[in-house]
C-alpha cells in the first residue's frame, strides 16, 4: 500500500463528499423555488487493480442527477397567468438572445408590452389563432410566438353562424304560401304581411355594428312552415312592412314529422346574406364592405302542441370590446375574454416533451435544453400522447424535501470528517517515514 495514494484516496473521498453537500447546499436554497427540480449526487467506486499481493488504493467519482421527471406538488395562487403543468411536459420560452428552452416554472405575469414573463425572464411561447386553429410542430419548435395579451387594442368579430331553436306551435292557423313576399312594392303595409310568430336575432357587421334580424315564422301547410328572415334596419318605422333594399334576405322551408313533431327538412339550416356596400372616392375614400354570410342553425326546431316559445337564440361575433382579462384552459388554450362578456381564442400553449427528460441539461433560470443523451424535443398539446395537462391559476413547487436534504447534510458531514481523518493518518505516516532517516 502506498501511504501517497491513500492520502490521495482520502482527498478523493473529501472531494465526492463536497460535492453532495453542494447539491444539498443548491437544493436547501431553492425549496422553494417554483419548479426547481431536486440534484443528487451519485457516488461510483474507481477500483484500481491490484498486483504482486499490495492493495492499490482507488478512490471515488461522482455524477450529478437532477430529478426533473419526478412532479412537484401544485400550489394554487389567485392569478390566471400561474400556470402548471399536472403530469408531463414543459412550457416552451424564449430567452433574451431569442433561442427557445424548457421549463416547469409558470409564474408568469405580462409585461409592458403584454408578453407573459417568468420570474426569471423569460417569455411564454405558444401557436397564435391568426390564421386559424394552430397544429403542434412535431419535431421543433417552428411557428412559436410570444404570447401576448394586449389590453389596448380594440377587436370587432363579424357574425358567421348562429342557432335558433324554437318550437313552433302544431295548432297554428294555415295562413297560405307567400304570405310574407321576398320584396316589398311601395304600396305594401302591416296589415298586407301576415304571419304565425316573430323573433329577432341580435348579430355584428365586420366592423362590430350591431344588425339585428327579423325571423318571421308563417305556416303555409299541414306540417310545413315558412322562415322569411330580414334586416330590421331596412324596416318601415312604425309597421315594419315593407322593408327596404331587397327585402327578405333569408328563406327556408321547414317540414315536420307529424308523429314526433321533430324536422324532417334537408339541409336544416338558412344562410342569411346581408348585402355590402360599395366603395365611396374620397376624400376620405370609404372601402367598399363585401357581403357577410351568416348561417342559422334550425336543427333543433320542433312543432309541437303547445305555443310558440324560444328555446335557444345565438349568434357568433362581438361588437367592439377591449380585453378585461383572460382564461386558459386545460388544454392550453388561452381566451380572450372581452368587456362584453364573450370569449376568444387566440393562442395555444404546447407542451414539450423528450425521451429522458433526466437527462436533460440543466441551466440557470431552471430552464433546461436537450442534448444527446434526453433526446430531440418533440411538440405536442397537453391531454396528448402522454403529456399531462395545464393548470391555470396554479404553480409547481419544486420537489425538494426538506427533512432529507438534512440528513444527506449530516451524513455527508461524517462523512467527510472520516476522509479527512483518512488523509490525516496518512500525512502522520507520511511524517514518521520521513523522519526515519534522523
Amino acid at each position: 500500500m502506498s501511504l501517497y495514494g491513500m492520502m490521495r484516496t482520502g482527498v478523493s473521498g473529501m472531494n465526492a463528499q463536497a460535492n453532495r453537500l453542494s447539491a444539498v447546499a443548491d437544493n436547501i436554497a431553492n425549496s422553494s423555488t417554483t419548479g426547481y427540480k431536486r440534484s443528487s449526487t451519485e457516488f461510483s467506486s474507481l477500483i484500481i487493480p491490484t498486483a504482486g499481493g499490495n492493495y492499490t488504493s482507488g478512490g471515488v467519482t461522482t455524477t450529478v442527477r437532477t430529478s426533473i421527471s419526478q412532479q412537484g406538488d401544485l400550489r394554487y395562487t389567485t392569478s390566471g397567468s400561474d400556470l402548471a403543468i399536472n403530469g408531463s411536459g414543459f412550457f416552451v420560452v424564449k430567452n433574451a438572445s431569442g433561442s427557445p428552452v424548457l421549463t416547469r416554472a409558470g409564474s408568469f405575469v405580462p409585461d409592458s408590452q403584454g408578453r407573459l414573463i417568468n420570474a426569471a425572464g423569460y417569455q411564454l411561447m405558444g401557436y397564435s389563432y391568426a390564421n386559424g386553429v394552430p397544429s403542434a410542430a412535431a419535431n421543433g419548435f417552428g411557428g412559436l410566438v410570444p404570447v401576448t395579451i394586449s389590453q389596448q387594442e380594440l377587436t370587432a368579430v363579424p357574425s358567421t353562424s348562429g342557432v335558433f331553436t324554437a318550437n313552433l306551435p302544431e295548432d297554428a292557423t294555415i295562413v297560405g304560401a307567400s304570405a310574407v313576399p321576398p320584396t316589398q312594392p311601395a304600396s305594401s303595409n302591416a296589415a298586407g304581411a301576415v304571419y304565425s310568430a316573430k323573433s329577432s336575432l341580435l348579430t355584428y357587421d365586420s366592423l362590430g355594428g350591431e344588425v339585428l334580424l327579423d325571423v318571421y315564422y308563417t305556416k303555409t301547410g299541414d306540417n310545413t312552415w315558412e322562415v322569411a328572415i330580414y334586416n330590421q334596419a331596412d324596416a318601415a318605422p312604425d309597421v315594419s312592412f315593407p322593408y327596404g333594399g331587397d327585402g327578405r334576405i333569408g328563406l327556408q322551408t321547414l317540414t315536420f314529422d307529424p308523429t314526433n313533431g321533430k324536422l324532417t327538412t334537408t339541409p336544416l339550416d338558412v344562410t342569411v346574406t346581408i348585402p355590402g356596400t360599395p366603395a365611396i372616392p374620397g376624400p376620405p375614400p370609404i372601402p367598399a364592405k363585401p357581403d357577410q354570410d351568416i348561417v342559422i342553425d334550425l336543427s333543433k326546431m320542433t312543432q309541437l302542441d303547445t305555443s310558440y316559445t324560444v328555446i335557444d337564440a345565438k349568434a357568433n361575433g362581438n361588437a367592439p370590446s377591449g380585453i378585461a382579462g383572460v382564461q386558459i384552459s386545460e388544454d392550453g388554450t388561452v381566451y380572450a375574454q372581452y368587456e362584453n362578456g364573450t370569449f376568444k381564442p387566440i393562442f395555444r400553449i404546447p407542451l414539450a416533451d423528450v425521451q429522458s427528460p433526466d437527462q436533460l441539461t440543466v441551466l440557470p433560470g431552471n430552464v433546461f435544453v436537450p442534448n444527446g443523451e434526453s433526446g430531440s424535443v418533440q411538440m405536442g398539446f397537453a391531454n396528448e400522447g402522454g403529456r399531462g395537462k395545464v393548470v391555470a391559476g396554479a404553480l409547481e413547487s419544486s420537489n425538494v424535501d426538506i427533512a432529507q436534504e438534512l440528513t444527506d447534510m449530516i451524513e455527508s458531514q461524517r462523512s467527510y470528517t472520516a476522509n479527512s481523518k483518512v488523509f490525516q493518518t496518512g500525512a502522520d505516516l507520511m511524517d514518521i517515514l520521513v523522519n526515519l532517516k534522523r
